[in-house]
């Protein structure tokens, strides 16, 4: 049996004139003449089987029918103008200027940006990988749109924490037991200063009375990599993005969770925009259980 389906065109006459509480000037808005709005409601009315407007004096008053009717038909009328909005969108040119954060550059962005560009083809991505310090300089200047980043309590008032995931000591998979002392403090792979890692490492070493030292540093997370492998020594660093060549070292102080931050550079955010920071925020909601379960090994 052929399901009956609706003309959207006759919903769309049918919920404006309930709205213009005239169906003389929804022919008007709508570039119709009356006889025909009038054959558009008699179709309507056809097609459920009973009236959707009754007579109340001089002018016309919803059926029950007709009020459930009107409901259903915005809903409808909704769904099919956000489809093709959506379609417009997504064919319009654009740049979207997205920062990240290092660790975050190597886990997730080759899959947003596949998922990212079978949704909007002809917009323009313009990526920029990069420290905390820098990607928040860059939002709070206007020169990123969006950029996800860990959280070091930065004021903003556009920014939502998305979620947050364990700090681990790492170091590669053959390295010895621990034994620090004065005379040989434990080797450290870490950023510069300012980083929020490299602050949670020492200020947890120093609570714990654990001598260290700064063995290397590196401006980037593949060369803290590189260096932790060629046993330089430890880093801190999460799960995310860790090379499977390299371990999470025991015997060393528990630290806390570290946050993940995505800042947008204005409250209102052009349709690609947003969609690309709801894709983000989609992308670490399906991989957090991995990181969290990750975490506890």
């Amino acid at each position: 049996m052929r399901r009956p389906t609706f003309d959207l065109d006759v919903l769309r006459t049918f919920v404006t004139g309930v709205e213009f509480n005239s169906f003389a000037k929804a022919a008007d808005r709508l570039n119709r003449s009356t006889s025909a709005v009038s054959a558009q409601l008699k179709k309507l009315e056809e097609q459920i089987g009973t009236p959707v407007l009754a007579k109340s004096g001089r002018g016309l008053v919803l059926t029950p029918v007709g009020e459930s009717l009107l409901s259903h038909a915005r809903q409808l009328l909704e769904m099919n103008d956000s489809i093709f909005q959506a379609l417009h969108e997504s064919q319009t040119a654009a740049t979207v200027r997205l920062g990240l954060q290092e660790d975050f550059g190597e886990h997730f962005l080759s899959d947003i940006l596949r998922r990212y560009v079978k949704m909007y083809p002809r917009v323009s991505l313009e990526v920029r990988i990069a420290r905390n310090t820098e990607l928040l300089a860059l939002i709070d200047s206007g020169g990123l749109d969006l950029a996800l980043t860990w959280d070091t309590g930065h004021m903003s008032p556009y920014a939502t924490r998305l979620g947050e995931t364990q700090m681990h000591w790492i170091g590669s998979r053959d390295t010895q037991p621990l034994n620090c002392s004065v005379d040989s403090p434990l080797p450290l792979i870490l950023f510069d200063a300012p980083c929020v890692l490299r602050s949670a490492a020492t200020q947890a070493l120093d609570e714990a009375r654990i001598p260290w030292r700064i063995a290397l540093t590196s401006p980037s997370v593949g060369g803290i990599w590189a260096a932790v492998a060629a046993g330089l020594g430890l880093t801190l660093r999460t799960r995310i993005g860790l090379p499977g060549h390299l371990a999470v070292i025991a015997g060393l102080p528990t630290l806390p969770t570290l946050g993940y931050v995505l800042y947008r550079g204005a409250e209102y955010l052009a349709p690609a925009t947003r969609q690309l920071a709801a894709l983000i925020q989609t992308s670490l909601e399906e991989q957090a259980f991995g990181i969290t379960a990750g975490a506890s090994v």
